[in-house]
């Protein structure tokens, strides 16, 4: 576990958190409140979401779309329109969390099912402690 992850509050702005993510190649990051309370996280599948044209991503949408022809540049322009946005705007709260108590056997089984790193939060105070990824996760299983 990674106890001192990056993390974004949920009044930081859209480019500030894609700058983080970026820069580190995560997927996702911990929003927190001001105390370090875990309120859920920010990732790549709401800038996919909202970079994609609407009609791909309705309920009873379009499978495939070799006749769109976007360019990059209005994927980026789509992009530009939500820099300023806050995390919140599209912050999953849904996350799967783990408590420090969670079995190891059981944490690498959310973690494998989850397909991202996992938020290790205190069950009593709602604080974030740490995130596992699988870096980590791979680090201490080939050090034993």
């Amino acid at each position: 576990m990674d106890p001192n992850p990056t993390v974004v509050k949920p009044t930081d702005l859209i480019k500030t958190a894609i700058g983080y993510i970026m820069d580190n190649r995560y997927r996702n990051l911990p929003v927190v409140d001001d105390e370090g309370h875990y309120l859920g996280s920010f990732g790549v599948t709401c800038l996919l979401k909202n970079v994609l044209p609407k009609a791909v991503l309705m309920k009873q949408g379009l499978t495939s779309v070799p006749f769109l022809q976007q360019t990059l540049a209005d994927l980026h322009n789509r992009l530009r329109e939500l820099e300023d946005h806050p995390v919140s705007m599209c912050m999953n709260t849904e996350a799967m969390t783990v408590s420090p108590d969670t079995p190891l056997v059981e944490s690498l089984l959310i973690l494998y099912h989850n397909k991202d790193s996992l938020p290790v939060v205190d069950t009593d105070s709602g604080k974030l402690l740490g995130v596992i990824s699988y870096w980590d996760a791979g680090e201490k299983i080939l050090s034993a």
